[in-house]
């Protein structure tokens, strides 16, 4: 089309001398003939529209025959590509764009299709008001439902000198929906330093969605409250979540009623509005009125198909209230049909493949949850924003701490450590600091987080501790007080426990959970006590820490029968998994002390031996040993005495170096290992 673009049909240097033998080739054709040819290549197409000049011409179709015969002209009115490029390189800019713009005007005189046409023709160099704006017309057309073409004509749209700013708050959206948050953040800066910047509000808007992402949420919500909620009209559930989430109840409230939605009742429209209002009733004493409307409002934003900037999808918004509310099955319905749905673009595909994997996480399926997490990290390429970069790192540290696994855990905690320092508290990110709070907790690295965790309450607090989304902040509390052995630490989310159980099902099922957990670390319990509170955990999503009640509480029980039936609640809540093992839980749970396998390896150990062995050598007790593996700690110790005489071993180093060798296993030697133990130790 342009000099630019045709350059692309010939070869580099060595079509040089060829093109020069075209060109003087071409100065011998006929003057009319190098006219129509010179037409067609700037743009023009056969049958017509053509330049004034050749249409007035009574001889064209003897030119265009004459054209053909001489072969610089293909029978579907095609100019050869080496002629084209020859004649756009030789001929004179002015000339050139002159024509361009006499296509323009009959083109348009014509009302004939003109998009393809500019992105052709600003491509090619040609700077013209008209092809600009029907670039910017096309791409705000498409920038709700395909932002990445809208983004490609936004540019080809400044290469024909659109104005920088005049668009610049639908480019940025266009930006942030392909995930391009820098250059979002850029353009609404200048944006929002203008003096009278046209589209304001939807700037606004990208600029709480781009500080969303960057984990910065408070930040989206200064910039509402910098507009004023006078000027938010259809944005207002927006700028409520945003208030909301960073902790000012009051103003999200205050920004709901003053602007009501109104005008057409679009499915987008209808999406926000109840997206705004269920979120506030999950604030408030009745939150079980707020997930149907988050529901409804994922499933009208499913069916809108639209890609807007929000600072949360409403299908993020209702799995976290499912999740909070101990029911991560609905999480995972919802977020599926999102997903399904392509709800929020690209820029919320990862968020809610992540949502899914703490989901499955908490339904007790590692694997399809490793799987979630790397739909999440194929979904975005490039690097995760902080906001999702710091959810998947307290996913590894969640899947690490119920796998048992101290290593793991101690390289997942380091990348968290990282994450965590890049991201503020907010509402919605309350689940992955309690994980954290949790893992600390277990291993003794409280202090390194206290100064970010100390930001939870205060949230909380800010929001009137609404029970909802406090009651699993305070069950974390409650793991990682009796993980530290604190007594002290534990009381205030206890009596937030107990006194939350008045109104939420699930604040009386953790605070019975609780309750067992101290009993058993005190060493009086009642067996049946321990397996309804273990039972009822799993019936509001935590089967793994049902069945570590369980399996802890067996390990302590001072009758058989006891035992017995404490290891058979604990399988019957975690299975194993089918050819693997469950995080946390052999492939062979025993209820009773099982004698060992009589298949042994060539070392003379047999499978349980093996297993056995593995923890041993991690560093593990007898009874985190048989914690582990649901087998007593005098099992365990059995097991440990008889490999001993079977490996010939004189001292507990010697066995282990006798174990590594067995194992082909680089586990480090170390008599007295500093690592706190898997469940939660006895509080004096």
């Amino acid at each position: 089309m342009g000099r630019a673009h045709a350059g692309a049909d010939s070869t580099a240097a060595g079509a040089q001398p060829d093109l020069q033998m075209l060109a003087a080739g071409l100065s011998g054709t006929t003057a009319s003939v190098r006219e129509l040819l010179l037409a067609l290549s700037a743009g023009f197409t056969l049958p017509g529209p053509l330049p004034a000049t050749l249409e007035s011409r009574k001889d064209l179709g003897v030119i265009i025959e004459t054209a053909k015969e001489s072969g610089l002209l293909s029978e579907d009115g095609r100019v050869v590509g080496t002629v084209q490029h020859a004649l756009l390189t030789g001929t004179p800019d002015a000339h050139l764009h002159a024509l361009q713009r006499e296509l323009v005007d009959k083109v348009l005189s014509a009302g004939l299709p003109f998009t393809d046409l500019a992105r052709e023709l600003a491509r090619g160099g040609l700077h013209d008001a008209r092809v600009a704006a029907e670039l910017e017309r096309a791409a705000a057309v498409v920038v709700d439902t395909d932002p990445r073409l809208a983004a490609d004509l936004f540019a080809e749209a400044l290469l024909a000198g659109a104005d920088e700013l005049d668009k610049a708050a639908q480019r940025a959206q266009a930006a942030a929906a392909i995930g391009e948050l820098d250059t979002a953040g850029r353009l609404v800066d200048r944006l929002l330093a203008m003096p009278d910047p046209p589209g304001l509000l939807l700037g606004v808007d990208v600029a709480a969605s781009v500080w969303s992402q960057r984990g910065m949420l408070a930040r989206g919500a200064d910039t509402y409250s910098w507009l004023g909620k006078e000027r938010l009209g259809s944005s207002a559930p927006l700028a409520a979540v945003a208030l909301a989430g960073s902790g000012d109840l009051a103003m999200a409230e205050a920004v709901l009623d003053a602007n009501r939605m109104s005008g057409s009742p679009t499915l987008l429209a209808v999406s926000l509005s109840l997206t705004g209002q269920g979120l506030r009733q999950t604030l408030g004493p009745e939150p079980q009125l707020g997930l149907p409307d988050l529901i409804r409002a994922s499933d009208m934003m499913n069916a809108a198909g639209t890609v807007i900037p929000m600072p949360e999808t409403p299908a993020a918004l209702a799995a976290l209230c499912a999740l909070h509310g101990g029911e991560p099955a609905l999480a995972e319905t919802i977020l599926r049909s999102a997903l399904t749905a392509g709800q929020g673009g690209d820029p919320a595909r990862p968020r809610h493949f992540l949502l899914l994997a703490w989901s499955l996480m908490h339904r007790d399926n590692a694997d399809e949850a490793r799987l979630a997490i790397n739909e999440a990290l194929k979904a975005n390429p490039w690097n995760l924003p902080p906001r999702d970069a710091f959810l998947h790192a307290a996913l590894d540290v969640g899947l690490a701490r119920r796998g048992g696994d101290v290593h793991e855990l101690v390289v997942a905690w380091d990348r968290a450590r990282e994450a965590m320092m890049h991201v503020s508290v907010d509402l919605f990110n309350l689940l992955p600091w309690g994980e954290l709070m949790i893992s600390a907790a277990r291993l003794r690295e409280t202090p390194k987080a206290a100064h970010y965790l100390s930001a939870v309450p205060e949230l909380l607090e800010r929001l009137g501790n609404p029970p909802l989304w406090a009651v699993p902040v305070h069950w974390a509390g409650v793991e990682a007080a009796l993980l530290a052995e604190d007594p002290a630490g534990l009381a205030p989310h206890a009596a937030a426990l107990v006194r939350a159980s008045e109104h939420s099902h699930l604040a009386s099922v953790l605070a019975r959970g609780g309750r067992a957990w101290v009993s058993v670390l005190a060493g009086r319990f009642e067996a049946s006590d321990v397996e309804a509170a273990a039972r009822g955990l799993a019936a509001v999503g935590m089967p793994w820490e049902g069945a570590r009640l369980a399996g802890h509480a067996a390990a302590h029980a001072d009758e058989r029968r006891d035992m017995v039936k404490l290891l058979a609640c604990a399988r019957d809540i975690h299975p194993p998994a089918s050819g693997g093992n469950a995080p946390g839980i052999p492939q062979q749970v025993a209820a009773t002390d099982p004698p060992p396998e009589t298949r042994a390896d060539a070392a003379g150990l047999s499978a349980r031996e093996r297993e056995v062995a593995r923890l041993l050598l991690e560093g593990k007790t007898y009874r985190e040993i048989g914690e582990a593996i649901y087998i007593s700690h005098r099992t365990a110790e059995h097991h440990v005495a008889r490999m001993r005489r079977r490996l010939g071993a004189e001292s507990r180093s010697e066995l282990l170096s006798r174990l590594r060798i067995a194992l082909a296993e680089g586990y480090p030697d170390r008599e007295h290992p500093p690592e706190p133990p898997l469940g939660p130790p006895r509080i004096p």
